[in-house]
């Protein structure tokens, strides 16, 4: 009894699988950005999202954060890359933001992780609007700018605008440089 049990699950499986599989090679699922995902769908990619970068992230060693030129670079880091996607104290939409889907999170009203921030930055998200900055950046600029969302969310429009011109010009990127001797600031936490 058991055996025909199992078979009958397995067989029940299989069907599953085919059928998901012929409804995703069909194309009737719309992908357009402009039409959101089913609220389970949409639950299930967020979870996956959350978990994946809370798991990538556990083994990164935070530095300190404090040091005022580090937030002052990642003011200007984040007034040239992010503002258009993530906004800035006073900001209320962008013309990019509103297409985007799933809409990214206001980082100006929003505290983050710094270890997960940083992942995040580095690697980008698959399948959104969030690049992997880690390709044309380093990683004390990546920590620059990890630096400066620990005082985005705290920070007036005023405050926001008189850091960001005090800034030092991006002088980082060079797109064209050997990055194989840098670190990818995943380190084993000591314990």
């Amino acid at each position: 009894m058991k055996i025909r049990i199992n078979y009958h699950v397995g067989a029940v499986l299989g069907i599953v699988v085919l059928v998901v599989l012929g409804y995703a090679w069909s194309g009737l699922y719309n992908i357009g950005a402009d039409a959101p995902h089913g609220p389970l769908t949409y639950r299930f990619l967020t979870m996956v999202r959350e978990h994946s970068v809370r798991r990538h992230a556990e083994k990164i060693t935070v530095p300190d954060l404090r040091d005022p030129s580090l937030i002052l670079k990642g003011a200007g880091q984040y007034a040239a890359m992010c503002t258009g996607c993530h906004l800035a104290p006073g900001m209320r939409d962008s013309e990019i933001r509103v297409g985007l889907y799933p809409q990214p999170p206001d980082l100006s009203q929003k505290q983050v992780d710094p270890a997960e921030a940083f992942w995040t930055i580095k690697h980008g998200i698959k399948m959104s609007a969030m690049p992997a900055w880690g390709t044309t950046h380093d990683d004390m600029t990546i920590w620059s700018m990890v630096a400066f969302l620990q005082k985005l969310s705290t920070m007036t429009p005023d405050q926001y605008k008189d850091m960001v011109s005090k800034a030092p010009p991006d002088d980082d990127m060079d797109m064209g440089s050997d990055k194989s001797d840098m670190h990818d600031g995943t380190h084993e936490k000591s314990h």
